[in-house]
């Protein structure tokens, strides 16, 4: 979840370019308020989770989801 100050910022476009993880969104809801997305990420375990420390660094909510959850 990304909260206001961080709709306008191409946070996804960014990860992909810091860290060897390939993203794809599977859902995705942006309001003016927030931004909620579901975004599978892939690539080396250690920079995955470099990938998730890093957007929590900068304000976002991170929740793992399992792909089963989102597929079904």
């Amino acid at each position: 979840m990304y909260p206001q100050r961080l709709i306008q910022k191409p946070l996804i476009w960014e990860l992909g370019h810091r860290f060897k993880v390939v993203t794809n969104i599977r859902q995705a809801k942006v309001t003016d308020e927030i931004g909620i997305v579901c975004l599978e990420i892939d690539g080396p375990r250690k920079d995955v989770q470099a990938a998730i420390r890093w957007l929590e660094k900068v304000g976002v909510n991170v929740e793992p989801v399992e792909i089963s959850v989102v597929e079904s």
